[in-house]
This record gives C-alpha cells, sequence and structure tokens, in this order.
C-alpha cells in the first residue's frame, strides 16, 4: 500500500470513528489535527532519513479538512516546511478558506 493511501485510510477511519462520538463536528476536528500532525512528523523523519515521503498535495488536503491546527502545531514543532514558500502560501490559502466555510456554517446554522 503507497503511503499516501495508507494516510487516507487513516484519515477514512478518523471520519468514520469522530460518528460514533458525542460531539462529532467537534471530534472530527480533534482526531483530523492530531492525524495531520502525526503525518507532518513521519514527514519529517521521512526527509530526514531520505525515505519516500508524503505529498504536499496530502499535506494540503489534510489541512483543508480539519486538520489545520494540528498542521500549524507540526510545522512549528518539527520544524517541517516552515521555509517553503510555495507550500506556505498555498497553506495559508486553505487555512483561510476553511475558517471561512466554518463561520459561513456556524453563521447559517449548518452545524
Amino acid at each position: 500500500m503507497r503511503l499516501t493511501h495508507f494516510c487516507y485510510f487513516l484519515l477514512i477511519l478518523a471520519a468514520a470513528g469522530s460518528g460514533f462520538l458525542p460531539y462529532p463536528f467537534v471530534s472530527w476536528c480533534l482526531l483530523a489535527s492530531v492525524l495531520t500532525l502525526l503525518i507532518y512528523g513521519a514527514d519529517k523523519m521521512a526527509a530526514r532519513k531520505a525515505w519516500r515521503r508524503v505529498p504536499e498535495s496530502t499535506l494540503l488536503v489534510f489541512g483543508l479538512l480539519g486538520g489545520w491546527p494540528g498542521a500549524i502545531i507540526g510545522q512549528q514543532l518539527f520544524r517541517h516546511k516552515t521555509q517553503k514558500q510555495p507550500f506556505k502560501t498555498r497553506f495559508m490559502l486553505s487555512v483561510i478558506l476553511n475558517v471561512v466555510i466554518l463561520l459561513a456554517a456556524w453563521r447559517y446554522g449548518v452545524y
């Protein structure tokens, strides 16, 4: 199984698991953030050891799907993806988009 497929498999498990918890949305955000943090750590370790890396697109998708708090913590904790300007720009745009969607959903009572 490719590394990317494994990451998405874990994301699907987190989504399914959050559905069984008392507050599914909060649980989803928490699980997605922890998973994203772990993936940033694994990618940093892979970068140091010259192993197969997690694609940037996967890191961006995880951040966009609610894992951006974990991504921000992972970037600072592991000093990973903090200097690569194209990634930082796309990441910040995905965070802004996520926050705008969350605020709109809250404003219009979607959840």
